[in-house]
């Protein structure tokens, strides 16, 4: 439900976990060409800016590991305050967008793991956000399993 949705994440988890949602920027920062962004990066002009974030419930547990890529000269357009998850930011503003999905994702990422507080395997997803046409961000978003307790464990 999660990974195929079109809702905004952070929505999501607030009703999930029956509390607000904080964000906690890791980095917010300019980059150059080659930084490690999936291929649709190339969608969004340059300069860019990288915003990496932690999401977590108010009681304080970490929820998602989330980078999104923006063009520099558009990005205070979109997110007038920066501290505010993209929905919360997009929503004040009525700002209505489509969300393209890209690509999913099933494995071992070792340091995301480890910030989890888990060996598990973790599930991902990064897809593009447009507004009228353009692209105005690129999202990559990795899942706690203790999303699980949420969610029901199916077996």
């Amino acid at each position: 439900m999660l990974l195929l949705g079109d809702g905004a994440v952070t929505r999501h988890l607030q009703l999930m976990t029956g509390e607000e949602i904080a964000v906690d920027i890791i980095a917010m920062e300019d980059m150059g060409e080659e930084d490690g962004a999936p291929e649709q990066v190339s969608a969004l002009a340059y300069p860019r800016i990288r915003r990496q974030v932690w999401l977590r419930t108010a009681s304080g547990q970490c929820l998602v590991y989330a980078t999104s890529w923006w063009n520099s000269q558009s990005v205070d357009q979109y997110l007038k305050d920066r501290s505010l998850p993209i929905w919360k930011s997009l929503a004040q503003t009525r700002t209505e967008h489509f969300r393209d999905l890209k690509g999913l994702y099933w494995g071992d990422q070792a340091s995301l793991a480890m910030a989890f507080g888990t060996d598990d395997p973790l599930w991902g997803r990064h897809y593009l956000l447009w507004h009228q046409g353009q692209p105005i961000t690129l999202i990559y978003e990795v899942f706690s399993p203790c999303l699980n307790q949420y969610l029901g464990n199916p077996g």
